[in-house]
């Protein structure tokens, strides 16, 4: 079904795949009259030619990325803007547009979701940007729809941020990353892998895009195969797959934690732009005649069967078939699987409770958002549905489609009503069943989505409240066969159903009618509206000489996702209040963490007051006296905040307030043994945050053990890799960090304790 090849590959002509061993490569040389310098034939990806066109340096190793475009959505617009004001924001440089498709509903403290979205209105209008209304697109729908183009690139604040079947390599970023944009910067990082992903054969009746993209994340994701590594679709199955069904697949390389990914293009990508009346942004892209790529992951389409990924990650897959052949082994591993991810909380989980008459029954079903919201899954679930109800039980369907044009295409074509008559719901465009803010399934339920994620509590459960719900994620045509069987797990190629394939027409005079665009057009006079929960980012230190860190929380987790780390749900109402969201920080994984971060904050508030550090926080006292026996270290000149250990921290979502609310509350670094996701880290980075690394599996310390640094500020600005640090309350207890690879400007913006004072200092130096 897909096999990884263990050395990196030679594609020649698009088709031919020659692997990097000298006898290949010794007959390749023979056919083509040379030996071809891996070095050289690696420029002959369409990443390396996209990435060489947006680089400002003269270095293709170190790359200095401008962006044509760059996209928010309104949990992430408010802090991204608020941090460029702050910055010395005058107008959106690029064309910026603000989507309003997470904080939808105004269900959760008063207006203040509202009050946003009027904050994104005011500043389209000031800044010169694009303002799209709640309800009219989720974000990655819209791009698509009207932003993407053929060897372009567009940063998103939102880690989906994929349009690589357009021919656009896109980039999902901490909030941080868009600020530098939107202020003349760049985007710096070192030239990437590439990694093919050669698709051949045809899918399967039955099988659609979660399928083939489950299937590959199952396969890459726990190796690491991809990590960092932009992604690059080529094979002659590509030609099989229509605009929908590539667009379905790529949403979701997401999750095996790449950092693009870009497709070849072709008639059926040109006859997409040509459908939403921008035929001059297709662009035709291959690869060159010989092309390198480090590494392929080979998928035979025609082998892949409908697939399920089961509880609490994307990659934890099987075919549906194999879960239904072998359930009760399955729902045991998954069970043990789970003890892992919901930690010592007191939760009796299980699944096997849903098995009846030999078949697993389901609760829910939910099919939305950029991944599972498209025309195309949509009509083959009411192909599916047609004539059919879904029982007047447990189980229950919503399908939201990811666009009113969408949305529109189907009342005309007739499957809203199709789908509508058999007892489902349809709502608007909405991402909220993705990250919990909609159809949360009952306590205990088992819900199967087509959407991007099934982490634990994404569903909108609170294990810390003594409630669990679980995730499954599956192909919209599979769910759509369960919804049909009533809620029993079904595999869409296990029931029969004529796939119409109705022509897609898009209907432009909606966004023409609703959508703001004042791209181009800034109003300097124009008011920015804040609302009363909108507050401004507060004062950050700079980093001093020597720090004293305490350990305030210690996860051993495989993976610790950034749902973990700030929480999604209800919570992301409060995403323009730091110090609300704060409140929140590590809330359902560990409860226990804001209480102790804010006690050691005490003492560098007043620190940085003047104030008597030792009675804002007496413990501190002893901690310094013992530091003093053997260094010389002052407290006034000494950052005191805190730290948290992590194994793998930052898998998930772009969302920067998984590094800025540990900021916010005094953290001052992560320990790591690897960081989950380039993203994490630079957003830890970009809130002045020391990303450290620490290898070894004994830790030389443990939660509540304070930390002393010495010499940070001068290792950071001498680029030392390698970092002494003492667990004070051990007998100063000297053990090594690694800082791993930081940039110039990464290396002055930790120097200064975040962004915001990096780029207020060179404002002041301009001045």
């Amino acid at each position: 079904m897909i096999k990884l090849y263990d050395n990196g590959v030679y594609l020649v002509n698009g088709i031919k795949i020659v692997e990097d061993n000298a006898e290949a490569v010794q007959a390749l040389s023979a056919e083509c009259g040379k030996a071809p310098a891996k070095e050289e034939a690696a420029k002959g990806t369409m990443a390396y030619k996209i990435l060489e066109a947006h680089n400002t340096s003269d270095d293709m190793q170190n790359l200095h990325i401008k962006f044509d475009k760059l996209a928010s959505h309104d949990i992430t617009f408010v802090g991204i803007i608020q941090t460029a004001r702050a910055s010395g924001l005058e107008k959106f440089p690029v064309p910026y547009v603000l989507t309003n498709c997470h904080n939808s509903l105004c269900a959760v403290g008063g207006t203040i979701n509202e009050d946003d979205h009027m904050f994104g209105l005011s500043c389209a209008k000031k800044y010169g940007g694009m303002y799209v209304p709640p309800h009219q697109a989720v974000i990655h729908q819209f791009a698509r729809e009207m932003f993407a183009g053929g060897g372009r690139m567009i940063l998103g604040s939102d880690s989906h941020t994929r349009y690589g079947a357009l021919g656009t390599m896109a980039m999902g970023e901490g909030g941080p990353e868009l600020v530098k944009q939107l202020l003349n910067r760049t985007y710096d990082i070192a030239m990437p892998g590439v990694v093919a992903v050669y698709l051949t054969g045809r899918p399967q009746k039955g099988v659609g895009p979660q399928d083939i993209a489950l299937a590959i994340i199952g396969a890459v994701f726990g190796n690491g195969y991809v990590n960092n590594k932009v992604m690059e679709f080529v094979g002659d199955g590509i030609a099989n797959l229509s605009a929908d069904y590539r667009i379905g697949i790529d949403v979701m390389t997401t999750e095996t934690t790449c950092l693009s990914s870009i497709w070849t293009t072709d008639s059926e990508i040109k006859e997409f732009y040509e459908i939403h009346k921008r035929p001059e942004d297709y662009k035709e892209l291959k690869p060159d005649r010989i092309a390198y790529y480090d590494g392929m992951v080979y998928v035979d389409l025609s082998e892949i069967k409908p697939m399920i990924a089961m509880p609490f990650h994307p990659s934890n897959v099987y075919t549906i078939d194999e879960l239904n052949e072998n359930m009760m082994d399955i729902l045991d591993d998954v069970e043990k699987k789970a003890l892992v991810s919901l930690g010592n909380n007191d939760i009796n989980y299980t699944l096997k409770d849903k098995v009846r008459n030999g078949r697993l029954y389901v609760e829910q079903g939910v099919i939305a958002g950029c991944a599972g919201g498209g025309f195309e899954n949509i009509c083959d679930t009411a192909d599916i549905l047609r004539g059919k109800y879904i029982g007047a039980d447990e189980f229950s369907l919503s399908v939201y489609p990811s666009s009113q044009p969408v949305f529109m295409e189907l009342v005309k074509n007739g499957a809203i009503a199709d789908i509508m008559a058999t007892g489902a719901t349809v709502r608007s465009a909405f991402c909220g069943p993705c990250f919990g803010a909609g159809d949360v399934p009952p306590n205990n339920g088992l819900s199967i989505r087509h959407s991007t994620r099934n982490f634990p509590n994404r569903e909108g459960s609170k294990v810390t409240n003594g409630q669990i719900a679980s995730v499954a994620l599956m192909d919209a045509r599979s769910i759509a066969a369960t919804a049909a069987n009533q809620g029993a797990l079904t595999s869409a190629m296990n029931i029969d159903a004529d796939f119409k394939k109705p022509k897609y027409f898009f209907d432009s005079t909606i966004y023409e009618n609703r959508v703001y665009n004042g791209i181009g057009k800034p109003q300097p006079d124009a008011e920015v509206r804040f609302g009363p929960n909108i507050k401004d980012w507060p004062v950050m230190s700079a980093l001093t000489d020597n720090m004293v860190l305490k350990v305030v929380s210690e996860i051993h987790d495989p993976v610790t996702t950034t749902d973990e780390l700030i929480p999604s749900g209800e919570t992301s109402s409060f995403r323009s209040n730091p110090l609300g969201l704060a409140e929140f920080t590590l809330s359902r994984k560990d409860p226990a963490y804001v209480g102790r971060a804010k006690a050691v904050q005490l003492a560098e508030k007043a620190r940085a007051a003047g104030e008597d550090i030792f009675a804002a926080c007496p413990e501190i006292e002893e901690i310094f006296g013992k530091i003093n026996e053997k260094f010389s270290s002052k407290p006034e000149k000494t950052q005191i905040g805190s730290l948290i250990y992590a194994v793998k921290p930052g898998d998930g979502s772009a969302r920067e307030q998984a590094a800025s609310c540990q900021k916010v509350l005094g953290g001052f670094a992560n320990i790591a043994k690897e960081y989950a996701t380039k993203r994490y880290r630079s957003n830890l980075i970009n809130w002045g945050m020391l990303p450290f690394l620490f290898e070894e599996d004994a830790l030389p310390f443990e939660n509540g053990d304070y930390i002393f640094i010495k010499d940070i500020k001068s290792a950071v600005v001498n680029k030392e890799d390698t970092i002494k640090a003492y667990v004070v309350n051990k007998g100063m207890k000297e053990f090594e960090l690694k800082l791993g690879r930081l940039t110039d400007d990464e290396r002055d913006i930790i120097v200064k304790g975040c962004l915001i004072n990096y780029y207020r200092s060179q404002m002041e130096a301009e001045a």
